[in-house]
């Protein structure tokens, strides 16, 4: 028993630091990709600003520029932003 009580204590450390933040994180993403609606500003992954245009089961259009639309995977949107999109536009 003794030597069986520090692996346990280090799989509990690991799943708290580690193991659990992450599932938070997906669960997170998961809702918001789930709650993805047109007319949302969005950044992507690789860092591109857009409205939403169109959506789809697994993709999304996004209007980049006036009547410029890129078709992307739904699970490359990065997080929904709320009216930055103008400040960010020079």
């Amino acid at each position: 028993m003794a030597t069986l009580f520090p692996f346990l204590l280090m799989f509990v450390v690991i799943y708290f630091l580690m193991i659990r933040p992450q599932q938070k994180r997906a669960k997170e993403q998961k809702d918001m990709l789930g709650g993805l609606k047109q007319g949302d500003e969005i950044l992507t992954a690789s860092g591109i600003l857009g409205k939403v245009h169109g959506i789809n089961d697994k993709v999304v259009t996004v209007e980049v520029a006036d009547n410029v639309r890129v078709k992307m995977l739904k699970s490359q949107v990065s997080q929904v932003i709320k009216g930055q999109l103008k400040d960010a536009q020079v």
